[in-house]
């Protein structure tokens, strides 16, 4: 087996695909060099190019690492719990880490996000 064979292998542990509505979700198992597994999370959108008259896919990956799966679980279980329900989980007292691009949430108003638009460069 060369080295090819080995390196496709090691990325191609398990995958998931879910349709959702105009996006695919694809939940990926991969695995480091030395073996430590993490997950990828990409999400798809099928896209027409005005200019050259074709369909391409928007893509954007998320790296999700073994070290953090409990803390990203619970945190989506939080948000989806809130959705359902309208409300705040009383435990909710973790402090967000922030770094120099992320702004406050309570600063924002995001009532005005039209996803379908993100990554659009007309608006």
């Amino acid at each position: 087996m060369d080295e090819f064979d080995n390196k496709t292998q090691r990325e191609e542990i398990y995958s998931k695909a879910v349709r959702a509505g105009k996006r695919t979700y694809f939940f990926d198992v991969k695995a480091t060099k030395s073996g430590e597994q993490y997950i990828t999370i990409t999400e798809s959108k099928r896209r027409f190019n005005q200019d050259q008259g074709k369909f391409f896919y928007e893509k954007h990956k998320l790296f999700l690492y073994k070290e953090d799966f409990d803390k990203f679980h619970n945190g989506l279980n939080k948000v989806v719990q809130f959705i359902e329900t309208g409300v705040k989980p009383d435990d909710d007292d973790e402090p967000i880490e922030t770094h120099e691009h992320h702004t406050d949430i309570n600063q924002q108003n995001y009532s005005d996000v039209d996803f379908d638009n993100l990554g659009d460069d007309r608006s």
